[in-house]
């Protein structure tokens, strides 16, 4: 063991002190990190090549009326509350469907090959099952379903409006094969099966009976060429944990992500990929909801995330969902490329992508 010196401890206390000053006094101490915590190296993943990804927005419209949304949560327990135990606003609202203020999210993604052949994931399963139903039937993800055109479904978390209405999704193809994050709650998994709760209300009348892939948190699982799934461990809210996301290494154009909703923090997810995907210095297109803003009600501190973004010289970014109106506003302002939609099939505006719209990446 190193002896330590008079001198080298009063270096040491010197060194720990000016750092302990510039972290506390809020100041940018990039420098002092640099040199007094040098950043760490990774191994890095090959994941192979793809060619194209196509994703199509099934729906993104979580909820349709956010002070509903809201006043829910805040009349049946406030922020702490879990999901299951939200009564949720069933009827009477204007500008829900049939009343209903629930809608979901889900995804379409289309994955072109080397070879030009393409296989097709489904992320997500919304929450309304009536206005999943309706968005199906509209963009076709019905009759894919039942020709089995879809390779599996891709539950990014298991929160009310990502997978509260996996029957519809059931209804076509019960024995479909499903990846989920290994931390599911216990509620989930009963829904899965079959089961219903009275709170929300909630129910799936068509049991799973199909592959149920379980992917750990912090591991890289291959799906296919040029394309990985990784599972953050990270508290959702309601008592969900863990969310997945898939990634994609484009042929000729470099590392893409498409995510549910973000709930790691899109700095966070950008900056996995630097550190552990070959090629993730530079995020060629970002898709999804960002977790950002959801019910439009801006935090300052979030003005931090928007400067940081172009950081990480990201070509196109298609959001919406839980980014917030707000928020592609600031990033438009920004110059960030953010991609906007066409604001039809109840998306309220088109300053992002929304119900049936497609991004290229």
């Amino acid at each position: 063991m190193d002896k330590v010196t008079r001198r080298n401890f009063i270096r040491g206390m010197s060194a720990g002190t000016v750092a302990g000053y510039f972290a506390t006094t809020g100041v940018a101490s990039t420098v002092f990190k640099k040199a007094l915590t040098p950043e760490k190296t990774f191994a890095k993943t090959d994941i192979g090549e793809c060619k194209s990804v196509t994703v199509k927005c099934i729906s993104e419209t979580s909820w349709f009326n956010n002070k509903v949304q809201m006043g829910d949560f805040k009349r049946c327990g406030g922020g702490l509350v879990r999901q299951h135990e939200v009564k949720f606003t069933n009827e009477g609202v204007a500008d829900g469907y049939k009343g209903r203020n629930a809608g979901g999210y889900s995804t379409l993604v289309d994955i072109e090959f080397l070879d030009g052949s393409h296989k097709k994931v489904l992320l997500d399963t919304g929450w309304n099952v009536d206005w999943m139903n309706h968005r199906f039937e509209e963009e076709g993800i019905d009759r894919m379903l039942r020709n089995k055109e879809i390779e599996f479904l891709f539950v990014s978390h298991d929160h009310y409006d990502h997978f509260w209405g996996v029957e519809a999704t059931l209804k076509h193809w019960p024995d479909i094969a499903m990846m989920i994050p290994n931390t599911f709650m216990k509620e989930s998994y009963e829904l899965l099966a079959g089961g219903s709760f009275p709170n929300p209300p909630i129910s799936n009348a068509v049991p799973h009976k199909g592959e149920l892939i379980k992917h750990d948190i912090g591991k890289i699982y291959q799906l296919f060429p040029g394309v990985v799934s990784v599972t953050f461990g990270v508290p959702c809210g309601r008592g969900v944990y863990g969310e997945q996301v898939l990634i994609f290494n484009l042929q000729d154009k470099g590392i893409a992500t498409v995510s549910g909703c973000c709930h790691m923090g899109l700095i966070t997810l950008m900056e996995y990929m630097k550190h552990h995907i070959k090629g993730g210095e530079e995020v060629y297109g970002v898709y999804g909801g960002l977790h950002v803003s959801p019910y439009d009600d801006w935090d300052p501190m979030n003005d931090d995330l928007v400067l940081n973004i172009p950081k990480y010289k990201v070509k196109r970014l298609g959001c919406n969902h839980c980014t917030g109106y707000i928020t592609a506003e600031k990033m438009i302002k920004a110059g960030i490329p953010v991609v906007k939609g066409t604001g039809r099939n109840k998306t309220r505006r088109d300053i992002y992508l929304g119900n049936g719209d497609t991004f290229v990446l």
